[in-house]
């Protein structure tokens, strides 16, 4: 559920109180463990804790006028989530992550990197503060930086030898009905053609 909230004030007034109580202790040990170079704010109608254009200028490149996402806490229909950008990803981080969690006894309900909880009792907080603490920002940059590099690297080994993608202001539905269409009218041609 993306809220319209302008600011994380607004967007914890609109909670429901056990909702408020619950995202608000998580929000704690989250402030407590980013480092300085991050920020709170709204990002995508949930309170996200993001490194900023100062810090990062090229910003998130899913979408270029967004600051670099870390961490987001969000009240979703039927849970609250924590979404953890600064484990997913790195096989090295959420091998500690998963580790350090099942030692504390607790259920790890995770996706890639949301881990949805209840309540707060749900929730290995120590740990949670713990993996925000072990990425720092230059961390974090170094690490999505090269992500991208190699994503790049195999998206350009995926294209044959010397072509270039163009950009064609089309969807890929769209190019999907200009490509049958042409295929079609191909097809009539060659009729036309022969009869």
């Amino acid at each position: 559920m993306q809220s319209k909230a302008a600011s994380v004030e607004q967007y914890l007034a609109e909670l429901p109180p056990e909702r408020r109580s619950a995202i608000e202790a998580v929000r704690k040990v989250i402030l407590r463990s980013i480092d300085k170079d991050v920020e709170e704010g709204m990002q995508y109608g949930m309170i996200g804790y993001y490194i900023p254009h100062r810090v990062y200028p090229p910003g998130y490149h899913c979408d270029p006028k967004q600051p670099l996402p870390f961490v987001c806490l969000a009240s979703q229909k039927n849970h609250m989530a924590v979404y953890m950008s600064c484990i997913y990803g790195s096989e090295a981080e959420e091998r500690w992550f998963r580790e350090a969690w099942a030692k504390t006894g607790k259920k790890l309900d995770m996706g890639k990197s949301c881990i949805r909880f209840r309540k707060p009792d749900d929730l290995a907080l120590d740990v949670l503060g713990e993996a925000i603490r072990r990425t720092p920002t230059k961390k974090f940059i170094e690490f999505y930086e090269k992500v991208l590099k190699d994503q790049r690297r195999k998206t350009a080994k995926a294209r044959p030898a010397g072509t270039k993608s163009k950009p064609t202001g089309r969807t890929a539905p769209q190019r999907a009905s200009v490509q049958s269409a042409r295929s079609s009218s191909t097809k009539r041609g060659r009729q036309t053609s022969k009869g």
